[in-house]
């Protein structure tokens, strides 16, 4: 019987609530999810059904109202602000929809510019031109963002994320803005980067471009998972059994 990895990300119950007026609206409603190291997760659903709130709070940019909510090993809702703003800082990327680059500076200076605030040392440079030309960027390094297409703007985006090496890649409607053929590239780009260096990515999206990448879709509907499907592709042989095991109970 093959043994069940331990999970990067362990959701129990989660919930949260915003307050509008004097109402209160629960964008997620007692969320279980558990995701194992390397995989490679679309969160799909409709709009408002709670996938980028989650997405959110598994990057620790915001703590759920009520739930267990782990990430790394860590209890998202008792952390620090500082702490949440380290483990961002050193073990999660982000990929926007509106790539958030920096328009003054150039496509290596964006990547360098995350190594610096990780305090690494004179080598950043170099980190970030071959993370650049590990996505077919070497050539526009020296390029300001503005500069740049709508396409080569998003790897950029993604380099900036993964230069580092996180262990886990999150992913907000990262092709909304972009053509069916760069939409194919970032995809094809993101799974390799997963390959090689063993990242987790989770995607929220409404893009079925993106779907027919997932190895594992989860779906949510007002605030809850309903369905949970390993879709297969070429998933590590590791990761396959693990994630088609049914969740846990404590």
């Amino acid at each position: 019987m093959t043994q069940r990895p331990e999970p990067i990300v362990l959701a129990r119950g989660v919930t949260k609530a915003f307050v509008s007026g004097r109402q209160e609206v629960w964008a997620l409603r007692g969320v279980d999810l558990e995701v194992c190291a390397g995989e490679f997760v679309a969160l799909v659903g409709p709009s408002g059904s709670g996938k980028t709130t989650l997405l959110n709070l598994i990057g620790a940019l915001d703590v759920p109202t009520a739930g267990e909510l782990l990430v790394l090993g860590r209890p998202i809702a008792t952390l620090s602000k500082r702490a949440r703003a380290h483990l961002r800082l050193e073990s999660l990327g982000f990929v926007f929809q509106a790539y958030n680059l920096v328009p003054v500076l150039t496509a290596r200076e964006n990547v360098e510019f995350v190594l610096e605030l990780q305090g690494k040392g004179l080598d950043r440079r170099l980190r970030a031109q071959a993370v650049l030309a590990e996505l077919g960027l070497a050539e526009l390094a020296d390029r300001r963002i503005n500069e740049l297409s709508g396409g080569q703007q998003q790897r950029v985006a993604v380099a900036r994320a993964v230069a580092a090496r996180p262990a886990i890649v999150l992913a907000d409607e990262p092709t909304a803005n972009l053509d069916g053929e760069n939409a194919e590239t970032l995809m094809h780009l993101m799974r390799d980067l997963r390959d090689r260096h063993g990242m987790t990515f989770i995607f929220s999206t409404h893009d079925p471009r993106v779907v027919a990448h997932a190895v594992r879709v989860v779906t949510l509907v007002d605030g809850c998972v309903a369905r949970d499907e390993v879709t297969g592709g070429d998933a590590p042989a590791a990761i396959l059994p693990a994630i088609a095991a049914p969740p846990r109970r404590g």
